[in-house]
C-alpha cells in the first residue's frame, strides 16, 4: 500500500490551514460555540466554493470533486487543529458518502449537488441511545400508505441534527430514508453537551414523510461503509487536534520560566512533551493509514478503522488533558483555549462509538 503524500495533498492541506487562518480563529470558534445553530453558512458556503473541501466526497457528476477518504482526512485533520465549528463529519462526509454508497441516481441528483455546493447539509439519524452506532439494531420503523412511505421512532445523539436540511434516516432493516427536518411528524431537540464546538440534537419522528433511497440497493452495506468513513475522518480530525494540544504545551514549556529557567527544562515535563509526540505520531499514522486502506478497499480497511478510531480518540484525550496539566493553573480557566481542545477530545471520544467499542470491534475483525 503506498503510502505517501503528493504534490495535491500538500497543496490541499496548505490551502485549508490558510483559511481555518482567516475564519476559525480562537475569537471565532468561541463565538459559534455560544450560537445554537454552531456554524457560519457564509464561512461553510466559501468553503465549499473557494476550496471544493465540501464536495471531496461527491462525483464530479453530482456537482463535487470526486475525491476520496485520503483527501478528505487532509481536511479533517486540518479542521480538527482549528476546532472548526460546521457540519462537516455530519453533511460534507457522513451524509455525502451514505448518498454515494446507496448510488441513488435520482435521490443524488436532488441531493448532492446542494450539499457539494454548502447551500444545503444534510446528517444521518442512527444512533437509538445504545452507542454502538450499529445499523443493524434500529428499531425505528418505516411504514407504505397510500399517501407513500412514513418513518417513526427515536433516534438520539444526531450529529448537527437540530439545523441540517435533510434527515437519511436508518430504519429497521438497516433500510435509509431521506427525510425533511421541517416536515410534519419531525421533531428535533438541542442536547447541551461538554462540546460546545460540535451540535448534537435528539430526533423524534411520528409518521414523518420519507422517501425511499435506492429500494433495490444494499443498505446495511452502505450505511456500515460511510460509517467507517466518518469515523476514520473523526479520528484524522482528533489527530490534527492532538497535534495543536502538543505544539501548545510545548510552546508554553518553552516561555514559562520557573527557578530561573523554562520549565520545559525540567525533566518530568521534557518526558511528557516526549510521550505525547509519540501519541501524536502514531495517531497521524493510525489515522491516515486507515485513510488509505478505505481508499484502496483493502481486505483489512475495516480492522484499521477500529485500530484509528480507538488510538486517536485515546491519544487526543490524552494529549489535551496534558497540556492543561503542563500549563498548570492558566489551563484551567475559562479564558485559555486549552479547555477547549479538552472539551472536543471528551465529546468526540464517546461520539460513533467508544474507544472501547472499537478495540471490541478489532478484536472480532483480526480473530475472525
Amino acid at each position: 500500500m503506498a503510502f505517501t503524500f503528493s504534490e495535491e495533498h500538500a497543496a490541499l492541506r496548505a490551502a485549508v490551514a490558510e483559511f481555518l487562518a482567516d475564519h476559525s480563529d480562537e475569537a471565532a470558534v468561541r463565538a459559534l460555540a455560544e450560537t445554537g445553530r454552531g456554524m457560519d453558512p457564509k464561512v461553510w458556503r466559501a468553503l465549499a466554493e473557494q476550496l471544493g473541501a465540501v464536495g471531496l466526497a461527491v462525483p464530479e457528476q453530482y456537482g463535487g470533486s470526486g475525491a476520496g477518504p485520503v483527501e478528505l482526512a487532509v481536511v479533517a485533520e486540518q479542521l480538527g487543529r482549528a476546532l472548526f465549528c460546521g457540519p462537516y463529519l455530519s453533511s460534507a462526509v457522513f451524509a455525502s458518502t451514505l448518498l454515494v454508497e446507496l448510488a441513488d441516481d435520482s435521490a443524488n441528483r436532488d441531493l448532492l449537488p446542494a450539499l457539494a455546493g454548502g447551500e444545503r447539509t444534510a446528517t444521518v439519524a442512527l444512533d437509538e441511545g445504545t452507542g454502538d452506532w450499529d445499523p443493524a439494531s434500529s428499531s425505528t420503523a418505516a411504514e407504505r400508505g397510500a399517501d407513500g412511505w412514513t418513518v417513526s421512532g427515536e433516534k438520539r445523539y444526531v450529529l448537527d441534527g437540530a439545523h441540517a436540511d435533510t434527515l437519511l434516516v436508518v430504519t429497521q432493516g438497516a433500510r435509509v430514508f431521506a427525510v425533511d427536518r421541517t416536515a410534519p411528524g419531525v421533531t428535533t431537540t438541542p442536547l447541551a453537551t461538554l462540546d460546545g464546538t460540535r451540535k448534537l440534537a435528539d430526533v423524534s419522528l411520528r409518521n414523518a414523510p420519507a422517501r425511499p433511497l435506492a429500494p433495490d440497493g444494499d443498505h446495511g452495506r452502505a450505511v456500515r461503509r460511510a460509517l467507517d468513513t466518518t469515523a476514520v475522518m473523526l479520528a484524522a480530525e482528533q489527530a490534527g487536534g492532538a497535534r495543536a494540544a502538543l505544539d501548545m504545551a510545548v510552546e508554553y514549556a518553552k516561555q514559562r520560566y520557573q527557578f530561573g529557567r523554562p520549565i520545559g527544562s525540567f525533566q518530568a515535563v521534557k518526558h511528557m512533551c516526549a510521550e505525547l509526540l509519540v501519541d501524536v505520531e502514531s495517531a497521524y499514522s493510525a489515522a491516515y493509514y486507515a485513510a488509505w486502506a478505505l481508499a484502496d478497499s483493502a481486505d483489512n480497511a475495516e480492522e484499521a478503522t477500529s485500530l484509528a478510531a480507538a488510538f486517536c480518540s485515546d491519544a487526543f484525550v490524552r494529549a489535551a488533558s496534558d497540556n492543561i496539566q503542563i500549563h498548570g493553573g492558566i489551563g484551567f480557566t475559562w479564558e485559555h483555549p486549552a479547555h477547549l481542545y479538552l472539551r472536543r477530545a471528551r465529546g468526540g471520544a464517546r461520539l460513533l462509538g467508544s474507544a472501547n467499542t472499537h478495540r471490541e470491534r478489532y478484536l472480532r475483525e483480526v480473530t475472525a
